[in-house]
This record gives C-alpha cells, sequence and structure tokens, in this order.
C-alpha cells in the first residue's frame, strides 16, 4: 500500500476535477478534496484493497457531496446557477466537447438523471473505466457502459434539436 502522500499526490487533481463536475464550485470542491483526504488518512487501515485506491477515494467524495447535498436540500439550485461557476475541465471524451462549447455540455449534462450524470462525470473527469465507475455506483460494468453511451445520445440528441430549430 501507498503512503497517503504518494496516494495525495496521484490522486487529488482526480478527486477535485470529479468533485467540481458534482458540484459545479470550485471553493466546495477544494473543501470536498481535502475532507476526501482527510478521511481516506482516519480510515486507510479499513481499505480492503477490493477496488482501486481512485476508485476507494471517489466514494467517499461522491458520499461527502451527498452528505453536503442533504445539509443544503431546502434549498432549489436552478441549472443556471449550478453551472455559473464551471471551469474548463481536461475530458477523455473529447470528441463531444469538440461539437459544442464546454458551458453548454455541462448544462446539458446537469438535465441528465442523476446516475447518468454520475457516470460521465466518473468517466469524462475521473478519467474512470467502467469496471471502476461499477464498483463506485454499485452497478455492473456492462450497465455503465449502456448509461454512458446512452447519455452522450441524449446529450447529442438535445444539441441536434437545438440547432434544428434555430434555423
Amino acid at each position: 500500500m501507498q503512503n497517503i502522500e504518494e496516494i495525495y499526490k496521484q490522486h487529488s487533481k482526480t478527486i477535485y476535477k470529479y468533485l467540481l463536475c458534482l458540484t459545479n464550485n470550485t471553493d466546495i470542491a477544494e473543501d470536498l478534496t481535502q475532507e476526501t483526504f482527510a478521511i481516506a488518512v482516519k480510515s486507510i487501515n479499513k481499505f480492503r484493497g477490493d477496488c482501486k485506491v481512485s476508485v476507494w477515494l471517489c466514494q467517499i467524495a461522491k458520499h461527502l457531496w451527498y452528505k453536503e447535498l442533504n445539509k443544503k436540500s431546502g434549498k432549489d439550485i436552478s441549472i443556471e446557477e449550478l453551472s455559473e461557476n464551471i471551469e474548463e475541465v481536461e475530458t477523455t471524451e473529447d470528441t463531444i466537447c469538440k461539437q459544442e462549447d464546454k458551458l453548454k455540455i455541462f448544462k446539458d449534462i446537469q438535465k441528465l438523471d442523476e446516475l447518468s450524470r454520475n457516470v460521465i462525470y466518473l468517466r469524462m473527469v475521473g478519467n474512470l473505466n467502467f469496471i471502476e465507475i461499477a464498483e463506485i455506483l454499485g452497478k455492473t460494468p456492462n450497465w455503465a457502459r449502456v448509461t454512458f453511451y446512452r447519455a452522450k445520445q441524449k446529450i447529442k440528441e438535445v444539441n441536434n434539436n437545438g440547432k434544428e430549430n434555430r434555423m
């Protein structure tokens, strides 16, 4: 097992980017990233090694974000507010981002159901494979592949319909 400093150096950017996509807020993403690693330090002995360290850290980060959402559950936030502070994020799925403005894509992603959004974010930002995504979300790798494909199709459909309506 690596020491926590090596783990932090290796995975902190990925965790931050994942949280940034979930939160659309740099401050919250930074705070939750630090909290993720604080929890990881405290519970490193409980890590069983059943999955990659990155998957384990993403699970911690996701649970922290859900905990944060539960604290703020009384406030209804619009898609525009969520997308307001989004920054450019390096992605592995550049084909989608080359066709449309990144902000538009992230707004479209926000319109997807929660599981589809999570799959897209984990794949694009977390740069995780479908096995890792399945482990995080408690599903099968095939489910993750299909969900990712369908989510991309929905985004493409929204963009194509929007272009047709503008003409």
